[in-house]
């Protein structure tokens, strides 16, 4: 963040200056105390659980130089009626006295973070660039993110995420982009907008908030994203397998580690590409990112040796560890829908493949779908048999469409198990896991599987001491009220 008086965040906020000390904001604001910046500004965020003025102490103990609250806090704050307008118009500001930043925005039903991920470590090849963490992608996290940039940044890298018409748009006026990538429109939150046509409506205002000597990075494969380029004035750069798109991947191949080998060609220009992550899926996210360094100055073989050596920076997300007795956990828990679940289970299929391994998928429930729930969590079931994923173990009641599609589809008989809770998937798991299996471990945020697989990566706890892997307080003040992964 370029450094600002209580006294300028106030005039830009409209807010007033509490026992001011002549502080000054020299670094990021932050919400979560426990990881304060030095010199930045604690935004008091009340939240449903948790209300910001209560850390604001722990805050200033830990260095934070102000407060943005509410309400005076008895410490340097400014103080404004509402919290998120004031960091929204904060960030704004800041962007428009940062005029070297090229702001690129990614949004999509899946692949968003990952792509986010690979494209801003290709960009950084080129300059300063400052991306979302982890699913920072709303109202509160972008703005967040943005108060990262300062006058080193060249390229700010921004994944947005919406629950409604309207929401990208009010996130393209705080941060208005030079580039805009639409990855794909799946069927995640769905029973949110009712339909992936109404969904296409709300990721289109990505592209629509572009200028005209902007550049709209759309994906050729997808008919709802390609039809985007109709709304925009931006010049329209596509990326995809079809011979259609301007950015082609080609000869996709997956090695006996589930990672995916391709060549990117533009106009007939041919580069290999080597991907350090597992899963086919992140043949689209790399196409996608390297068509938005592409559209930004990159040469091909530029772009082609970064994706080769970018690797996962998210945590939860396909992320492969390996135990001393030959387990493999694959931890991809942070968010799940149809899409994302079917890619998952055929990354598992190919790791098991290639290492001539049991495959064992831990699956829990797929949130927001509406009136399609059941039948998406009984197509997911059955999409484990016929990729004979060897044993399926469903955990919670709101999961069971997923166990039950797997027997009627196979006519299974211990080849999948449902089990109630996170608890009772452990104590499976700790009792049926045999070395050289390979386990992933997937469901929505709020399901909080990454618990089981952390748990399996811990030395296993002397009888009667093993504690719960559910949820709890502290889970819920860890997340935050930014980190929703949105669509």
């Amino acid at each position: 963040m370029i450094p600002m008086t209580l006294s300028e965040i106030a005039a830009v906020v409209g807010g007033s200056v509490h026992d001011d000390q002549g502080s000054v904001v020299t670094a990021p604001a932050f919400i979560d105390s426990r990881v304060a910046e030095e010199g930045g500004l604690f935004v008091a965020v009340e939240g449903e659980r948790v209300d910001g003025h209560a850390y604001v102490d722990e805050a200033l103990a830990a260095g934070a130089a102000a407060v943005l609250a509410r309400r005076p806090v008895g410490a340097p704050a400014v103080v404004v009626d509402d919290v998120l307008t004031a960091l929204a118009d904060l960030a704004r500001h800041v962007l428009t006295r940062l005029p070297e930043v090229t702001v690129v925005a990614l949004t999509g039903s899946q692949g968003k973070t990952s792509t986010k991920d690979l494209l801003a470590q290709v960009l950084g090849k080129r300059g300063a660039t400052v991306a979302t963490l982890g699913s920072f992608n709303n109202e509160l996290g972008l703005p967040l993110t943005v108060l990262r940039a300062d006058t080193s940044t060249r390229y700010l890298v921004l994944e947005m995420g919406a629950r409604g018409i309207g929401h990208l748009r009010d996130l393209c006026a705080i941060a208005p982009p030079q580039v805009s990538v639409v990855l794909n429109v799946g069927k995640a939150h769905l029973g949110e907008f009712g339909s992936q046509e109404a969904i296409a409506q709300a990721k289109g205002e990505l592209v629509e908030a572009l200028p005209a000597d902007g550049v709209a990075v759309l994906n050729a494969d997808d008919r709802l994203v390609s039809a985007m380029a109709a709304r925009t004035v931006a010049r329209v750069f596509t990326f995809g397998e079809s011979e259609a798109a301007d950015v082609r991947a080609l000869g996709v191949r997956l090695d006996d580690s589930g990672r995916a080998e391709l060549d990117l060609e533009v106009d007939g220009e041919r580069e290999h590409v080597r991907l350090q992550l597992v899963g086919e899926h992140h043949v689209g996210n790399a196409a996608a990112a390297a068509a938005a360094a592409l559209s930004l100055g990159m040469s091909l073989d530029e772009v082609a040796a970064a994706l080769s050596g970018a690797g996962n920076t998210s945590r939860w997300r396909m992320e492969v560890h390996e135990r001393a007795d030959g387990v493999t956990v694959v931890n991809d828990a942070y968010n799940a829908n149809p899409d994302s679940m079917r890619a998952a289970l055929k990354a598992l299929a190919a790791l098991g493949r290639g290492r001539g391994a049991r495959t064992i998928a831990v699956l829990g429930e797929m949130r927001e779908l509406g009136d399609a729930a059941t039948e998406e969590h009984d197509a997911v079931g059955r999409l484990a048999v016929r990729l004979d994923i060897n044993q399926l173990v469903v955990v919670g009641e709101p999961a069971r469409a997923l166990h039950l599609g797997a027997c009627l589809e196979g006519s299974w008989g211990g080849e999948s198990v449902f089990v109630p809770d996170h608890e009772a998937a452990l104590a499976w798991l700790r009792e049926h896991l045999a070395p050289g299996d390979v386990v992933l471990v997937k469901a929505s945020r709020a399901a909080a599987l990454e618990r089981v697989a952390e748990a399996l990566l811990e030395p296993v706890p002397e009888t009667g001491t093993e504690t719960d892997p559910g949820t709890g307080a502290e889970a819920d003040r860890e997340t935050g009220p930014n980190e929703e992964n949105r669509p």
